[in-house]
């Protein structure tokens, strides 16, 4: 048994990824009506409609939108085309509300969740489906942004984004502090006109590929961050930490940075307050708004990630009840 056994936050993280394949207490949240409230402050439901109408309200708010419709790892063709075909009808449906002129709401597509986990040619038929979204989404007047998987899945995820980005150079990348190789990968991407969303990194990795540390997370952070604000390109800074958030001002005020050359980006639910604050300072605030059916894994890892979403999630059930 090593010191990380030992850990009361890797038994609880262990414990929530456990709970988020208990169909049985999904059906306790789903059925009560204080749980269910709260569920939707981090996402938006199930439908459509619903992820439109939580976009819309942010937007009267001053802040714009990424939307994640939820699902991943999919080892089925037919749901990789039906995946596709919900990111097409919801950027329809925004394009309708008026909410797609100039990127003020996109969407966030998973790779996997389009068939790159397919054995044999699931890289093609992913990049096929993006393609298609893309198509869309540049007919609608905004941007899609390529989230990132586990360590298994850069190299493919970032050579569909550089076929991507020769039709439609403004496709977002998400790129992870807590992998060895990302302080390379952001020079790389640090381009004119690339946009890059930077967070921690979600995903359980190896200590051959990823800091383990939570404060040496937090330095690589730092140190990409200051190769996105001193490019030329977008970064999007993914982060609901409070002093990264001021560093990241301090460095685009440094590196001559206007408000509308980079952007926070933060969860759903999480410090909204602190969202509106710096929308009213005048920053570029996106939030990521996940809907669909496969919402229960989603908020149990999102808890299982870090500490903090936990205590607003319990929190926010004391509030309600």
């Amino acid at each position: 048994m090593d010191a990380a056994d030992l850990d009361p936050s890797v038994w609880m993280k262990q414990g929530l990824l456990v709970l988020s394949r208990n169909h049985q207490l999904r059906d306790v949240l789903e059925k009560a009506p204080v749980s269910r409230s709260v569920v939707r402050r981090f996402v938006a439901g199930e439908s459509t409609d619903a992820a439109v109408e939580v976009a819309g309200e942010l937007h009267t708010s001053g802040r714009m939108a990424t939307i994640d419709f939820l699902g991943e790892d999919t080892l089925d063709p037919a749901q990789a085309t039906y995946t596709r075909d919900a990111y097409v009808t919801l950027l329809g449906a925004l394009s309708e509300a008026g909410l797609t002129q100039d990127g003020t709401v996109e969407v966030s597509l998973k790779l996997s969740a389009l068939g790159q986990a397919l054995g044999g040619d699931g890289e093609q038929i992913a990049l096929e489906h993006a393609r298609a979204i893309c198509q869309v989404a540049a007919n609608a007047g905004t941007t899609v942004t390529l989230d990132m998987e586990d360590h298994t899945t850069t190299d493919s995820t970032l050579s569909i984004l550089r076929e991507l980005r020769q039709d439609w150079p403004w496709v977002g990348a998400v790129l992870q502090s807590y992998l060895y190789r990302t302080e390379q990968d952001c020079r790389e991407l640090a381009g004119e006109g690339s946009r890059v969303r930077l967070c921690k990194g979600t995903y359980k990795e190896p200590q051959s590929v990823a800091y383990q540390d939570k404060s040496e997370v937090d330095k690589a952070y730092v140190r990409c961050l200051k190769i996105l604000m001193s490019g030329q390109g977008y970064p999007m800074v993914a982060t609901h930490d409070p002093r990264l958030v001021e560093i990241a001002g301090m460095l685009a005020a440094a590196n001559g940075r206007a408000a509308d050359s980079f952007e926070y980006q933060m969860l759903l639910g999480i410090r909204p307050e602190e969202q509106r604050r710096l929308a009213a300072q005048g920053e570029q605030v996106r939030v990521y708004i996940p809907y669909g059916d496969e919402w229960y894994g989603y908020l149990m890892r999102r808890m299982a990630e870090r500490p903090s979403n936990l205590r607003f999630f319990l929190r926010a059930l004391a509030t309600k009840g």
